[in-house]
């Protein structure tokens, strides 16, 4: 249940602390009061929409935090030890935007994304709003409502993944089946290329190599007769070549060793030196046994070099992905020749998916028209109550036009009220008036929360266009959803903040062209003054305040 709520810097609000208390709280004030801003502002901290255009001017931030005890609600808790969010048997969300448009949210103390905190939000409270009275004209809302009631969450949702995963495997079927003569064609040319590619066997590193080959190849002239000059420069000139120079200098700075050892170091340098020297030549001397002059063998390499950068110019590649080129037409090729079994195994899996939606699409009728059975009479009693006595209530299942099957199942919902006796069943849009429909939509939207498995309920004034008795009946409806969960209450009507267990007061004040809004928790005494306010307005007389102490049975 919503245990705490703080409220900073929203709207026409600067600091507000509340606590609630467990069943009935309503939340009261005079027209133009902004009844409904502690809704707007709980909403946002449970993931509503939310910019800028909220902050209270002169502030840069607002925040709003809820703090809900979950000790007795253990699918919350184990929703927050699945995202790794700690409990204690407490969860707090809080929401802060800021002036620059930035929202952020959390949830116990933890920066969470917008749509978990959505996700959690809607497992601790469901609002029934004002604006909800036209929108049960729609048979889609009808038929929201009547799943609510019955409860079976999961077998709608299964019905909507069935048909949703039947869908999409046929779209991709008809793909497949509507591109047959495309797919011959580029099966076709995928052959021609593949074969083209095969043809050309390109090795892993074949590049590399015969680049490197096509350069000695192309160049063996000029490599022979560098290497001649090189090999003479280093060992086979007369008397000129290094081995012989660095022979001499040793045998100087040998001599010069006997007469001061600081020579020692630049002998062994020179030893070092002729080491170095011999390596060289051993080396030149194999790589000129690797060269040779082989015309023959240049005109294959460059022929083999052309015919690979002639096929990368065709596919408008680089000759070094031509492999990995071949590897992908190949792929495509296959899945080509494989559609065909493609298409069988799609067409068993549509066959199958479209069994699997009738029998889940079936279950869900049945459980509808037994949900609807059980709604229809508690509706009719409702009506009854709500100053309606000839009233009844009916729910027509409409099968989809020519049985085809829907995301929503094999039929369409839509509610039949008579609102008086001998008038014919019909569409509510038909039949109800603004006052009708008003204590229509509260009679069913109190039954469907009935069943609603969201421990805290909040009714956004849904008792619009009711008065008298009526709504003393209203007021008795709510106290006694009040026993099963938590319900908070945006109201004008007295006889119903005369049922509630707490009682807000809700006043806007403005003075040196500056307008806030505040919130008091009643005391007893308090909660008599504003009854009797709302029972004769502005001007409280003892009938009014004695007419207030007998609806609260004082």
């Amino acid at each position: 249940m919503l245990q705490h709520l703080s409220i900073q810097y929203f709207t026409i609000i600067d600091t507000i602390e509340l606590e609630f208390k467990p069943g009935m709280t309503v939340l009261t004030g005079e027209t133009g009061a902004g009844k409904s801003i502690l809704i707007d502002a709980l909403m946002l901290a449970l993931g509503g929409r939310g910019d800028s255009s909220v902050i209270r001017t002169g502030h840069e931030r607002c925040t709003v935090t809820a703090g809900f005890n979950i000790q007795a609600l253990p699918l919350i808790q184990q929703w927050l030890i699945a995202h790794e969010l700690a409990s204690d048997g407490e969860c707090l969300l809080r929401r802060v935007i800021t002036t620059d448009g930035r929202s952020r949210a959390f949830i116990n103390g933890q920066t969470m994304p917008l749509q978990q905190l959505r996700e959690l939000a809607n497992l601790l409270l469901s609002i029934h709003g004002q604006h909800e009275h036209q929108t049960l004209l729609k048979p889609e809302k009808q038929r929201i409502l009547l799943d609510a009631y019955a409860g079976h969450t999961a077998l709608v949702k299964k019905v909507q993944t069935i048909y949703n995963q039947w869908r999409g495997t046929q779209d991709e079927l008809n793909t497949l089946l509507s591109h047959t003569e495309q797919r011959q064609a580029r099966q076709e040319l995928l052959a021609y290329q593949t074969q083209e590619l095969i043809k050309l066997n390109l090795q892993e590193d074949e590049l590399t190599s015969l680049d490197i080959e096509q350069r000695q190849l192309a160049n063996a002239d000029h490599l022979l007769n560098n290497f001649q000059q090189l090999l003479g420069l280093l060992a086979e000139q007369d008397k000129s070549n290094v081995l012989n120079l660095i022979n001499s200098a040793q045998i100087q700075v040998n001599s010069l060793q006997n007469i001061d050892q600081q020579f020692n170091p630049i002998a062994e340098l020179l030893t070092n030196a002729e080491i170095q020297i011999n390596e060289a030549v051993t080396e030149l001397r194999h790589y000129y046994a690797q060269i040779e002059l082989n015309p023959e063998r240049l005109e294959w390499v460059e022929t083999r070099l052309g015919a690979i950068h002639d096929l990368a110019r065709k596919h408008r590649i680089q000759p070094n992905e031509l492999i990995a080129l071949q590897n992908k037409l190949q792929s495509e090729l296959e899945q080509l020749e494989n559609s065909d079994v493609a298409i069988t195994k799609l067409q068993k899996t549509i066959a199958q998916l479209k069994q699997d939606y009738q029998n889940a699409a079936n279950e869900l009728s049945i459980s509808r028209k037994q949900a609807a059975e059980q709604l229809g009479p508690k509706v009719e009693k409702s009506m009854h109550q709500l100053n309606m006595p000839g009233g009844y209530f009916s729910v027509q299942f409409i099968a989809n036009p020519d049985n085809q099957p829907a995301c929503y199942g094999l039929e369409k919902i839509e509610f039949l009220v008579s609102t008086n006796p001998g008038q014919a069943l019909q569409s509510l849009a038909k039949v109800a008036s603004g006052g009708e429909l008003s204590r229509i939509s509260l009679a069913i939207h109190v039954l469907t929360a009935q069943t609603d498995t969201s421990p805290t309920l909040i009714f956004d004034e849904v008792d619009v266009g009711i008065g008298g008795g009526t709504a003393e009946v209203v007021g008795h409806l709510l106290r006694k959803l009040a026993k099963s969960a938590q319900v908070l209450c945006v109201t004008h009507l007295p006889q119903v903040a005369a049922q509630s267990e707490q009682h807000l007061q809700i006043s806007k004040l403005t003075e040196n062209n500056i307008t806030q809004t505040y919130i008091r928790n009643l005391s007893p005494t308090d909660k008599i003054q504003e009854i009797a306010r709302m029972l004769g307005g502005v001007k409280i007389t003892k009938q009014t305040l004695a007419h207030a102490k007998e609806m609260l049975g004082i």
